[in-house]
């Protein structure tokens, strides 16, 4: 199948840093949101990182203004149902992924392909509430989108090849390399950096190191460009914990379960760069560690 009007759903982080690189692909993407600040927020920021790319001559200035010419922006959900491949990026809630597909459904065409860029939510289980769980996929995107190579392509247990290949397609124009992974709980790259996350949380609560310890040590000692610490800061605390609940009712295993500390940050509200305080206190230059 032909790819070339692509649907967004959100403005957020993810959702403008997808438009980018669809638009900067030559993609006609249409983006939609139930908040017309955020619409214009995340407009505002693709203007800028796609301005980024151009002073550092990585696209022209030409490429730049084709690229903002080929996005749109609509508050009505229905707006984005006439495009042939439409990619999920709301907040990392199942009620809510749900809610939307549903109210796309009555707007789709025939052929029109549904992806998520779900983080760790069940691709079966999302397409299974959908008219077309052979036409789904999970589409996950790394943050930031423009910036980073990969994306996880997720095959639900009933999507059919055409799909995928599709979908393999559409991630090879971008410029982008994909890994496979099957519909378990977190897909491969959350599978794995998340506990990884959720164990340096567990060593900041057990007082085996401080923040800056915790983070220097894994700078340092294992080449990694940030701490988990500043990492999980730049996640966010909230998605960071919704994972770690998904792999933890997902596998049943105890290693899963959510650091009681972690669960704290969110309770107070401190979600990392998003909320200015997580780990790290943002209000100070340089942030300051919070523990």
């Amino acid at each position: 199948m032909d790819i070339n009007k692509v649907g967004i759903v959100g403005a957020g982080q993810m959702g403008n840093g997808i438009a980018h690189v669809f638009a900067l692909s030559g993609y006609d993407v249409i983006m939609s949101d139930i908040s017309q600040d955020a619409l214009d927020s995340a407009m505002a920021v693709i203007d800028g990182n796609l301005a980024r790319q151009v002073s550092r001559e990585k696209i022209t200035q030409a490429e730049m203004t084709e690229a903002i010419g080929r996005i749109s922006t609509t508050l009505k959900l229905a707006d984005i149902g006439p495009t042939d491949l439409i990619i999920e990026a709301a907040t990392e809630r199942e009620t809510v992924k749900n809610a939307i597909f549903e109210d796309l459904l009555p707007h789709l065409k025939p052929d029109t392909i549904l992806t998520s860029n779900t983080s760790s939510i069940s691709i079966t289980r999302l397409a299974s509430r959908t008219d077309r769980p052979e036409k789904f996929m999970g589409f996950h995107f790394m943050n930031p989108v423009p910036v980073m190579q990969l994306v996880e392509l997720i095959r639900g247990i009933a999507t059919d090849e055409p799909t995928y290949k599709t979908c393999l397609g559409v991630v090879e124009r971008l410029g982008k390399i994909a890994a496979s992974a099957e519909d378990f709980p977190a897909f491969i790259v959350n599978r794995i950096l998340m506990p990884m996350i959720n164990e340096a949380v567990y060593t900041l609560y057990e007082g085996v190191g401080g923040v800056s310890s915790i983070d220097s040590a894994m700078k340092l000692g294992t080449n990694h460009p940030m701490g988990p610490l500043e990492l999980a800061d730049f996640i966010g605390l909230d998605t960071c914990l919704a994972i770690m609940n998904v792999l933890h009712d997902g596998l049943a295993d105890t290693k899963y379960r959510p650091c009681p500390l972690l669960t704290k940050y969110v309770e107070a509200g401190w979600l990392g760069r998003k909320t200015q305080r997580g780990f790290y206190d943002y209000r100070e230059d340089p942030p300051k560690p919070t523990r």
